[in-house]
């Protein structure tokens, strides 16, 4: 099941990001502090159980433009098109709240592209650059992500 997170989901949603090469994700891990300030920006699946399997945020970042970003699935639940759902999820909010671009930086290119988005010159995102990619340490010289976007 997809839903919005819950503040007693902050801490799985932490351990998703912050053991991303246990997970095989590509996803840059967040603060407590980012997760609780960010967090009707989440929604997770999660399993029988109520337990968080995955995340996924949207995150606005100008008047006409959000983002999708901290995408993670565990490894014993992927193949079961819960990324998809997540994503899907927050491109139906995009929509509700009225911003019809979306964008993501990944490395996962051939999955967002199922998904519709297309690559993008990352020119096209100054916002971004001047957001959260000068803050990252991967930023400029060890990124390896491209830039999608989605017209809804």
């Amino acid at each position: 099941m997809i839903r919005k997170a819950r503040i007693d989901d902050v801490k799985a949603i932490h351990g998703l990001l912050m053991h991303t090469d246990e997970h095989d994700a590509l996803v840059l891990p967040r603060s407590f502090s980012q997760l609780y300030s960010h967090l009707r920006d989440f929604v997770v699946a999660v399993d029988d159980d109520d337990k968080v399997i995955g995340c996924c945020a949207l995150s606005l970042i100008w008047e006409n433009l959000a983002e999708i970003r901290s995408l993670v699935v565990l490894p014993a639940h992927r193949g079961k098109q819960l990324g998809r759902q997540l994503v899907e999820t927050c491109l139906r909010e995009s929509v509700t709240l009225g911003i019809l671009k979306v964008y993501t930086l990944t490395e996962e290119t051939s999955f967002f592209a199922h998904l519709g988005f297309v690559e993008e010159g990352m020119e096209s995102l100054n916002q971004k650059i001047f957001i959260d990619c000068l803050n990252c340490p991967r930023f400029p010289d060890h990124c390896n992500e491209v830039a999608m976007i989605i017209n809804l």
